[in-house]
């Protein structure tokens, strides 16, 4: 098969070999197994492609080749190509044997597949009782390694034209998992759609440094370069993440990989507990763009350490102990760059009005003039949950000091399970922000004097009013129409009578 390969043929392949595993596991633990394979099909396909290409110009030169393929992206040892593990799968100990290969590449590549203490392939593994018994565990893996040797999943260069191919694939299999495994899996993906507007929103620029402190598998962040990309043809820009679920760390690190992004450094850790991401002199690092869609009211996000923050991100107040939101939103607000610095986050909505200790951070962020807008969005978007969230926006300089309000909650193309935001409703909400304009019953630009006399409520129907007014009903008309019907009840019921009486069941 040497035709170039299409994005359907591949995800539909990629999504076949999931019922290797369907019936056994749950789709939150086989997606690891199902990614994992996909990343060392790819790596295999490469370095076999490149090793042909240089055995075509150069002939038999084995020391000569060996030495050209130092210089690939990754290294992989003969013991570790997938090829290897194909010829092998009829015999005992698939999953001792992928684990290994797996180790292998992680030695053979340094720094690339690690951070400062967790290596990628570390909380994943083949060889586990999850599968079964031992033979059913040989017999399930010999399947997959089957799976992904099919024709259809030559991901050879050479044949597939393209690193986003692979990459879409790689997000494709990540969002079924999303939909399929309810909140477990859905937890570590923000839809597409959302990650095409946070972007947007943000307008990335060529030379920025762009942060997600609660990355997931990586989308967002990428959809942010993408941006720099699209509008500039370079990769200028540099991204950083950190994620706190080690199986989600592996997967934003391959996802990084699979889409050509070498210009990243993801780190392991609790954000908020645990910061990584830190400059030479152990200050939080300054970005020019953060965001994050982080957990909704996280509970035991770390409240007990929070008064003695040695970063000082707590200094506008402490958020409840069982509600996490704000803990997010404020280590973004100190990790911005003071001149360029600009914030996107996803926050369910009693962020926009509760009281207490986060009605005083809310207070004290408005009067900051921090706050730049706030995004009410429809219900059903995320998976794993069906309330509606909100995009608030923040930004260190502010043209004005007033906050844009938008309700696209009634904006979207309704799915059987989840509802999509259409590019349209997205073209809308950015032409909006940009403009900072009043549109009714759709958006409103508040001064801080009129949040001030809400008492710093930012719940959206305080500022934009979507009420819409019923008509009036002509009780004259109405009663017309119950005269009539009326009447021809009283004529149905005659006739029935008379059927009845015909049939011999008369009274």
């Amino acid at each position: 098969m040497n035709e170039i390969v299409n994005q359907d043929n591949i995800n539909k392949t990629l999504w076949s070999a999931c019922d290797t595993f369907r019936g056994t596991i749950s789709a939150d633990t086989y997606k690891d197994f199902i990614l994992t394979m996909l990343f060392l099909k790819y790596i295999s396909d490469v370095w076999q492609d490149h090793y042909e290409g240089y055995q075509a110009e150069y002939g038999d030169e084995p020391e000569l080749i060996t030495e050209m393929m130092k210089n690939e992206r990754f290294v992989l040892p003969p013991s570790a190509s997938f090829y290897t593990l194909y010829e092998h799968r009829h015999e005992p100990g698939n999953g001792e044997r992928i684990d290994q290969a797996l180790h292998a590449i992680e030695e053979a590549n340094g720094t690339k597949l690690r951070d400062s203490s967790k290596s990628v392939f570390q909380d994943i593994s083949f060889n586990t009782d999850k599968l079964g018994e031992e033979k059913q565990k040989n017999t399930i893996l010999r399947h997959l390694l089957e799976d992904f040797a099919k024709e259809e999943m030559n991901l050879r260069p050479s044949r597939v034209g393209s690193l986003d191919v692979i990459g879409n694939g790689y997000e494709y299999l990540i969002k079924n998992f999303a939909a399929s495994g309810g909140q477990k899996a859905g937890e570590f993906y923000t839809p597409p759609e959302v990650s095409d507007l946070i972007a947007e929103l943000l307008e990335p620029k060529a030379g920025d440094t762009i942060c997600d402190p609660a990355c997931g598998s990586a989308s967002l962040l990428m959809k942010c370069g993408r941006n720099i990309r699209n509008s500039t043809g370079q990769k200028n820009y540099a991204l950083y993440g950190q994620e706190a679920i080690g199986s989600t760390w592996s997967l934003a690190k391959m996802n990084m990989f699979l889409h050509g992004e070498d210009n990243h450094k993801i780190e392991w850790g609790d954000t908020i507990r645990n910061p990584k991401l830190l400059d030479e002199n152990g200050n939080l690092m300054l970005f020019d763009i953060v965001t994050a869609n982080p957990p909704f009211s996280l509970d035991k996000w770390g409240h007990d350490e929070a008064d003695n923050d040695k970063f000082g991100r707590f200094r506008r107040g402490v958020p409840p102990k069982t509600k996490g939101d704000y803990a997010f939103i404020l280590h973004m607000i100190e990790t911005l760059n003071p001149k360029t610095g600009r914030m996107g986050v996803v926050v369910p909505h009693g962020v926009l009005f509760r009281g207490s200790s986060e009605g005083k951070i809310r207070t004290k962020l408005i009067e900051e003039n921090l706050l730049d807008t706030v995004i009410g969005l429809p219900e059903k978007l995320f998976y794993g949950t069906g309330i509606p969230a909100a995009i608030l926006l923040f930004k260190k300089e502010k043209s004005d000091e007033k906050v844009l309000f938008i309700d696209a909650s009634r904006e979207f193309k309704a799915g059987k399970n989840q509802n999509l935001l259409t590019q349209d409703n997205i073209n809308k909400i950015v032409e909006t922000y940009k403009n900072r304009t009043a549109i009714d019953k759709y958006s409103y630009l508040a001064s801080l004097d009129e949040i001030k006399d809400n008492d710093y409520n930012l719940n959206i129907p305080r500022y934009v009013d979507t009420f819409e007014e019923e008509e009036e009903i002509d009780l004259m008309a109405v009663r017309a129409e119950r005269e009539q019907l009326k009447t021809q009840l009283e004529q149905l019921e005659a006739e029935m009578a008379q059927y009845l009486e015909e049939l011999g069941y008369g009274a």
